[in-house]
């Protein structure tokens, strides 16, 4: 089983940011605090205190809490659930908040992989995003991981910002391999998400945004240029060096059980699919009435093969055709023979006898195809 936690504590909002976060207000930390370990305790007891493979502590922004709150809510996690040593712990950090006396007490709280938030070496474009850090903070973070002993560091960086080019972003990409030298690295695209400052920006023509053209060439250089550079392009936004891929989220991917813990956290396990309320004072209100399953669905056999092929695409392993039709009773050909031959045809797939996977340039329009295979017709039963 994975563990995820959500700290949802921010410093500020950022202008493209979507995600469940609120400024951190010191007073809301106890009461934080307090409700993760009842809810921790709760499903250690339901679940017979399960044994976790990997812990993956996300936000908001985790590090902002200061040390005691750290302590306190991971001898929460090994209180009320089985973390064997050597497992993969990774917490999410911003530059900001990441200097050595927090990166050192993190390592002894047992966290082992760090993922870093940069998104840009542009001091511009990370003002233009409303980050809280500068370049030369994000530079001094990753030696400051360094000195502290983590030698599995992720950097989160976004292409398709407003004025870069695809030769920016290659500088950009050049410089982070040749001089930062990450494990691992996530690479988004700029998502324009309805409510965001960025999004009303654009909406108002006032952001001077790549064309689709130039957001294409920008991915497809940049995921040719970390492979010839050795990091494996294993999942469309994800490329890590040899053994560096990320356990936690590769669980996510193979459908692996997962609990989570905090506001707006999700949990699957057995089919089951749970989803916290999403503000803090919601979720602490759900904790103190000990409703910790008000918003729960069972996953049907259709929506786990709709799944299960969505997520597999989206790896360089790709779709198993014998798990399909294991899974679905027939072969995942059937009734998509023709789309199949002309995707193949505008190399957007690999197709072999066991396996379907994407290509670069299918990986770049991946929602259409994987959305038009999953609504493919198929014959009725």
């Amino acid at each position: 089983m994975l563990l995820y936690v959500h700290v949802p504590f921010c410093r500020a909002k950022c202008a493209y940011c979507a995600f469940a976060s609120q400024p951190l207000d010191a007073s809301d930390i106890e009461p934080y605090l307090e409700g993760l370990a009842a809810e921790a305790a709760h499903f250690s007891r339901a679940l017979f205190r399960p044994a976790m493979d990997t812990v993956f502590i996300g936000g908001g922004t985790p590090s902002l809490l200061p040390d005691w709150a750290l302590e306190r809510l991971v001898s929460t996690l090994r209180r009320h659930f089985e973390l064997p040593k050597g497992i993969e712990f990774t917490l999410e950090a911003n530059p900001d908040s990441a200097d050595l006396p927090k990166l050192g007490a993190l390592r002894e709280l047992g966290v082992n992989r760090l993922s870093l938030g940069v998104q840009s070496l542009n001091d511009r474009t990370l003002a233009l995003l409303g980050r809280p850090h500068t370049a030369a903070q994000a530079v001094a973070a990753v030696s400051a991981a360094r000195l502290a002993g983590f030698k599995n560091l992720s950097l989160d960086f976004i292409w398709g910002l407003p004025g870069m080019r695809p030769a920016a972003w290659l500088k950009q990409l050049k410089t982070v391999v040749e001089e930062l030298k990450p494990e691992h690295l996530s690479c988004y695209n700029l998502t324009l998400e309805p409510g965001t400052p960025l999004a009303a920006a654009a909406d108002a023509g006032s952001l001077p945004l790549p064309s689709d053209d130039e957001d294409a060439r920008s991915f497809l250089y940049g995921s040719r240029f970390l492979s010839e550079r050795g990091y494996l392009h294993y999942e469309i936004s994800n490329f890590a060096r040899m053994g560096f891929a990320c356990r936690h989220n590769q669980g996510y991917w193979q459908g692996r059980d997962y609990l989570g813990l905090g506001p707006s956290a999700v949990s699957t396990i057995d089919h089951i699919r749970r989803e916290n309320p999403k503000t803090l004072t919601s979720w602490l209100s759900s904790i103190d009435a000990s409703r910790f399953d008000s918003h729960t669905e069972t996953l049907d056999p259709a929506t786990r093969l709709r799944e299960y092929v969505m997520l597999s695409l989206r790896t360089s392993r790709g779709l198993s055709l014998a798990a399909y039709r294991s899974l679905a009773g027939r072969p995942f050909t059937t009734g998509r023979a023709a789309m199949l031959k002309v995707l193949r045809e505008h190399n957007l797939i690999r197709l072999t006898k066991d396996t379907l996977r994407l290509t670069a340039d299918g990986m770049l329009v991946s929602n259409t195809i994987i959305s038009r295979l999953l609504d493919a017709d198929l014959p009725q039963d």
